[in-house]
């Protein structure tokens, strides 16, 4: 073979590498797509130096796994959520006395139209004649007594003067038109009230929050869907929020994992790279006996194998099995406090008052 032939192939064969090396470097770059899980399954290692903890992991394998290949759940409504009794620990009651039963309907008829007074929410029951339970009015039904509950604090704070005032005014308007006559308790020792709660129950307010940061290459938001699908999250009713159903129809969703909602809105939301996500446990939302943590716990090591990511805490530092070993003790403390209150997690009072 003559030298100017070979130095050609030589040249050919050079820029045929380059060429190759440039396909791969921007393969590489993009963000990983939903298509790519396929090529992502692992074998997932069991948690080392908890029996428990293996255990958690082999009965969820075997309740839970799915193919690579499965699609990512559709997007479906919520369920409706059940009527929320008033409570004399977190709703300041007014009696709303009757000089005879009232239909339901009458009472439909006049509720106010929006049932908030500030950022607090508050409800109207009646007394069923016929059953003898309270209930909120409904038609076809009849109401011997009637009494009003405004929530006393929330996430937002304390019930304020203000708030209470709006609620007092709403609710004048409310008997003056069934002919019922309210006895609303005095501003100062309702607002007294709702301050205590609010010191009370502040302290007690957990979420824990865990990032899962990208290893290597970003992901697309629909990468992260498929992978959250297989381990039993569906899309929340927020753009680029994945939720994992509650124990009971109607239940605050038990795991939360969040990506950057910008990103999701995006018009391509499979180019939109992000590299990292949340993964939250809202502590008085879920009862203790549904295993929250350890379901929390073994979602987030699962999922960082199969996004390839690191789980960090809010400052930046790896999360370790002594740090789960540690949260798990304190908040062992805090369902006892939490109960000692009358407000067990996953009580209707804690998800009212938590919210």
């Amino acid at each position: 073979m003559k030298l100017g032939t070979a130095l050609a192939l030589f040249g050919a064969l050079l820029l045929a590498l380059l060429a190759l090396h440039g396909w791969w470097s921007t393969r590489r770059a993009r963000p990983r797509r939903a298509e790519e899980a396929a090529q992502a399954e692992r074998i997932e290692p069991p948690l080392h130096g908890s029996k428990d903890a293996a255990d958690t992991v082999a009965q969820a394998d075997t309740d839970s796994d799915a193919g690579p290949d499965t699609e990512p759940a559709p997007l479906r409504p919520p369920p409706p959520r059940p009527t929320l009794r008033l409570d004399a620990l977190i709703d300041a009651l007014v009696p709303l006395a009757l000089d005879a039963p009232v239909s339901g309907e009458l009472l439909l008829a006049h509720l106010p139209p929006t049932r908030r007074a500030g950022s607090k929410p508050f409800y109207i029951e009646g007394l069923d004649t016929e059953t003898g339970s309270w209930e909120a009015p409904a038609p076809g039904r009849r109401y011997g007594e009637l009494q009003a509950g405004v929530q006393l604090a929330s996430r937002s704070g304390p019930l304020n003067e203000i708030e209470y005032s709006e609620f007092v005014q709403k609710l004048q308007v409310f008997a003056e038109a069934v002919g019922a006559s309210p006895d609303a308790p005095d501003m100062l020792e309702v607002v007294a009230r709702a301050r205590e709660l609010d010191a009370l129950s502040s302290p007690l307010d957990v979420q824990l929050t865990m990032t899962l940061r990208t290893l290597g290459v970003a992901w697309s938001v629909g990468f992260v869907q498929q992978v959250a699908a297989r381990h039993g999250f569906v899309p929340g009713a927020v753009p680029g929020r994945f939720v994992q159903p509650g124990v009971d129809e109607g239940a605050p969703p038990m795991l939360v994992l969040a990506v950057n909602a910008q990103a999701a809105l995006a018009d391509d939301a499979q180019g939109s790279a992000v590299r990292e996500c949340t993964l939250t446990l809202d502590v008085p939302q879920t009862p203790e006996s549904a295993e929250p943590f350890p379901a929390w716990h073994h979602a987030a090591m699962r999922l960082a194998e199969d996004l390839d990511a690191g789980a960090v805490d809010d400052e930046g530092h790896p999360v370790t099995l002594h740090a789960y070993a540690a949260i798990g003790q304190e908040l062992g403390g805090l369902y006892r406090r939490l109960e000692a209150l009358d407000l067990a997690a996953g009580s209707p009072a804690a998800r009212r008052l938590f919210s």
